[in-house]
């Protein structure tokens, strides 16, 4: 299956080599970083109403991995509504779900990173809590990236076809098209937030708001390996999204500025070697 996937596969990187397996950070929970694993992280903010069917569905697609060891870590950023309580009915039916949960509203970047410092596994699933991504792409994805190179961080999801209303696809295209111009990172679709990485990776990246959108230039930045692969969208079918077109725009070219000065004091070594 991987072989037929190829041809549809990009990839982008920056030209470095590096012992990547060295130095693994220490987790936040105190747990032990274990290898042949995937830990997958879905923010949530009032997510009433969906919560409970996205995990279940996680676990599904999580279950087509055999001999991997899994967990999901849902990290509640300051829900209002009934989210964390439809969590915890669904972990005392059984279901694998971890619950991590911030005392104010931190934001979607800030919430990845709670729930990539907590994982206990090697590799890291993000996927967004609104239901939009499916978990069917992961399996796939975590394949991918399993069988790379220590230099392949990231594979990156690109919706195929986005089921969302034409102005937020407008609004989104034309900041991607923004973005891409000046940044060059080969990320048609930065927003898509269904993404597979190594947890050591994303823990080497300066931490700013909004990192989320800007990760595949930023493991570039590194000098680590990403690539692109198709994904399926779906259509929200509760609540309603946290940004609006307008709020999203202004913020994004605020961070592109932020992104850029990073892109200008960035040195790469070419390589690294010890001898």
């Amino acid at each position: 299956m991987l072989s037929s996937q190829r041809n549809i596969l990009r990839s982008s990187a920056f030209s470095m080599t590096s012992n990547s397996s060295n130095n693994l950070p220490a987790t936040l929970f105190g747990e032990h970083l274990i290898s042949n694993g995937l830990s997958v992280v879905t923010p949530m903010y009032n997510e009433e109403g969906g919560a409970a069917s996205l995990i279940v569905e996680i676990n599904k697609a999580l279950a087509t991995l055999e001999g991997v060891e899994t967990e999901i870590i849902v990290v509640d950023d300051g829900s209002t509504d009934e989210t964390r309580a439809e969590l915890h009915k669904i972990r005392k039916d059984g279901v694998n779900v971890r619950i991590v949960v911030h005392g104010a509203n931190a934001g979607q970047s800030r919430a990845i990173r709670s729930g990539v410092l907590g994982a206990k596994y090697d590799l890291i699933a993000m996927i967004d809590g609104d239901g939009q991504n499916d978990p069917v792409d992961i399996p796939a994805m975590y394949a991918l990236l399993k069988e790379g190179d220590l230099e392949m961080a990231m594979v990156a999801g690109e919706r195929k076809k986005r089921l969302d209303g034409s102005s937020k696809r407008i609004a989104s295209k034309f900041a991607n098209t923004i973005r891409q111009k000046l940044l060059n990172d080969g990320a048609r679709d930065s927003g898509c937030g269904l993404k597979l990485f190594r947890r050591e990776a994303f823990l080497r990246l300066p931490y700013f708001d909004h990192l989320h959108r800007y990760l595949p230039f930023m493991m570039q930045r590194e000098g680590l390996k990403v690539i692109f692969y198709p994904v399926h969208h779906r259509a929200r079918s509760h609540g309603s999204s946290k940004y609006t077109n307008m709020g999203r725009l202004v913020v994004a070219f605020r961070d592109l500025a932020g992104v850029m000065w990073l892109k200008s004091r960035a040195k790469s070594p070419q390589s690294i070697n010890e001898e």
